[in-house]
């Protein structure tokens, strides 16, 4: 593993909810737009999958105390969500 990439625990803060999760992240630097995009998938969560299925499309992702906002689709046939952000990756220092 590389610091373009993460998998791990992680929160997601949905509302005034946290909810611990583990996560499968990459990253990559776009040079012409400047930033980075970063994306992946959660592990199988039930309760996740769920309120995704029921409309919930954006949280706050915490990796330690460094939280950041993602788009949250497409949940996988294993349980998982995918997730999605632009910016600096949430387990970067």
């Amino acid at each position: 593993m590389n610091d373009e990439e993460y998998r791990g625990p992680a929160v997601l803060r949905i509302g005034d909810d946290r909810h611990p999760v583990q996560v499968r992240l990459s990253a990559r630097f776009e040079p012409i737009e400047g930033r980075y995009r970063w994306a992946g998938r959660t592990g199988s969560d039930a309760l996740l999958t769920e309120r995704v299925g029921a409309g919930l499309r954006e949280a706050s992702l915490a990796i330690g105390e460094r939280p950041t906002t993602v788009r949250l689709s497409e949940p996988d046939p294993w349980g998982g969500v995918r997730l999605s952000g632009t910016g600096t990756p949430p387990w970067f220092a």
